[in-house]
């Protein structure tokens, strides 16, 4: 049985339909929970549904703060035992259409803020030399998609910079490891156009989406002990849409 009695997890994108799922499983199994985004109605309700939980309205683009975010929550908390970094945006086009603004804001929010958290949390586990570290990612940061080079390429990149620093903590007792997801019912894909869903469902070889606990559940083991010998590796949560 998987408990979290007594961890402290700190949750980012905890709006969204995967980070209600996260914040509900960890809530669950007995953990004290900081959960972050930047809907302040949905964090709202979130607290009231999962009494006990803190909420932080934070912008992930904000990286001068993050340092500053990590101190305030790890004297909330008296100390991160556990960091999920699941937010994430899309700015979709063709690459040709693609401005450099748009590529520069998806890397800087997905990818950099999330480098930034982990630098920071590590700096708090070695101390206790004791963490997990799961890192959220995508099943098109590994096959690609079309007018998704932006977000294909942060998802890749979180990929390739939690190998790195798990070869780095491994030795201190931090697992870092990450997640990818494939489709997952969501609010997202539930506004995809009913045709375009049955040929995206044809391609899976289970034959349907994925829900969010699919994602929660896999999370929550990785931010387990039963998990300790497990560094800089990628679980993914596809229906078999992709096989690494």
């Amino acid at each position: 049985m998987i408990n979290f009695k007594d961890k402290k997890v700190f949750i980012t994108g905890a709006s969204g339909g995967i980070g209600r799922s996260l914040t509900k499983k960890f809530f669950d199994l007995g953990a004290k929970i900081v959960a972050s985004g930047t809907n302040q109605e949905k964090l709202n309700n979130l607290k009231k549904e999962f009494n006990g939980i803190e909420i932080e309205i934070f912008k992930l683009e904000e990286h001068d703060k993050i340092e500053e975010l990590i101190n305030k929550i790890d004297k909330k908390l008296n100390g991160i035992d556990i960091l999920i970094n699941n937010a994430g945006i899309t700015l979709d086009n063709l690459s040709i259409r693609l401005t450099q603004e748009n590529w520069k804001k998806v890397l800087d929010i997905n990818l950099t803020s999330s480098f930034l958290m982990c630098k920071y949390v590590i700096k708090k586990m070695l101390k206790k030399k004791y963490g997990k570290i799961i890192n959220i990612t995508s099943i098109v940061g590994h096959t690609g998609n079309i007018g998704q080079a932006n977000y294909a390429a942060s998802k890749a990149a979180i990929v390739a910079f939690s190998k790195s620093l798990s070869l780095e903590y491994a030795k201190k007792n931090i697992n870092i490891n990450c997640v990818s997801p494939g489709f997952i019912k969501t609010l997202m894909t539930d506004k995809i156009d009913e045709d375009f869903k049955k040929i995206l469902i044809d391609k899976i070889p289970s034959g349907n989406l994925g829900v969010p606990e699919d994602v929660s559940n896999t999370v929550a083991f990785l931010a387990s002990d039963i998990s300790r010998y497990i560094h800089g590796e990628t679980i993914h949560v596809n229906g078999g849409m992709y096989m690494s």
